[in-house]
């Protein structure tokens, strides 16, 4: 069942529960987002290939093949976001799924408005130009194209490699990195297992830019799994 909206913006649920495919129609359309369903993962690769859709709200468990197959295929052809939707909480599952090409991950049971925020934020960042010059985040400011970074108007001194961070954290602004694909991308895939070594930069850069570094507000953990900057 499809059901549209003036808003444009397309969302295709796929699991393979009645309740979740409901609530998420009902929640998603009287926020303005037209959704399609799929109750199998077959049937949800078919219809993206078919489709035109804005973001994808995927189940791990259905009954046919595994979620992370159905990520796994899309990833071939499609950069659509892809928030992963599931009961498996288990880090290495989140990992494992994020490391394929998902844009983010919640276990249900989970809030609505949590959804719809992460949801907000993916659609921002697959719209926006991959190469934007500055990225304002309330009070932090990340010039790239001048590589100044600024808190509260004032310029923040940063390392190579604590700015590498930042500026690769700031390109993916509001999305879940792992631990794997933010040492990759700064440091190579040689250093894929160095978390240790990635969590003393993380302290250093938060001492630099949040008000309380144990509480902070920018860089924020996802326990066992890595960072999101806000």
């Amino acid at each position: 069942m499809i059901q549209i909206n003036k808003n444009g913006t397309r969302i295709l649920t796929v699991d393979d529960e009645v309740s979740i495919l409901k609530l998420l129609s009902v929640a998603l359309t009287g926020h303005g987002y037209s959704v399609d369903e799929a109750s199998t993962g077959e049937e949800g690769i078919k219809k993206i290939a078919l489709g035109k859709y804005d973001l994808i709200i995927l189940d791990l468990g259905l009954p046919d093949i595994s979620g992370l197959e159905v990520l796994k295929k899309i990833r071939e052809w499609s950069d659509i976001p892809i928030i992963i939707l599931s009961v498996r909480d288990q880090d290495d599952d989140k990992i494992l799924a994020l490391d394929s090409g998902a844009d983010d991950y919640l276990t249900k049971p989970f809030s609505m408005g949590e959804l719809l925020a992460r949801i907000r934020t993916s659609l921002r960042h697959a719209t926006k130009e991959i190469d934007e010059p500055v990225i304002k985040l309330n009070d932090l400011v990340i010039d790239l194209a001048h590589r100044i970074i600024t808190v509260d108007n004032v310029e923040i001194k940063m390392s190579p490699i604590e700015y590498n961070i930042m500026k690769y954290l700031a390109q993916f602004a509001g999305r879940v990195l792992t631990h794997k694909q933010i040492l990759n991308a700064v440091w190579g895939p040689y250093c894929e297992n160095d978390t240790q070594y990635l969590r003393v930069y993380i302290g250093q850069i938060r001492r630099k830019i949040e008000k309380e570094p144990s509480n902070p507000k920018h860089i924020i953990t996802e326990p066992g799994v890595g960072y999101r900057l806000l």
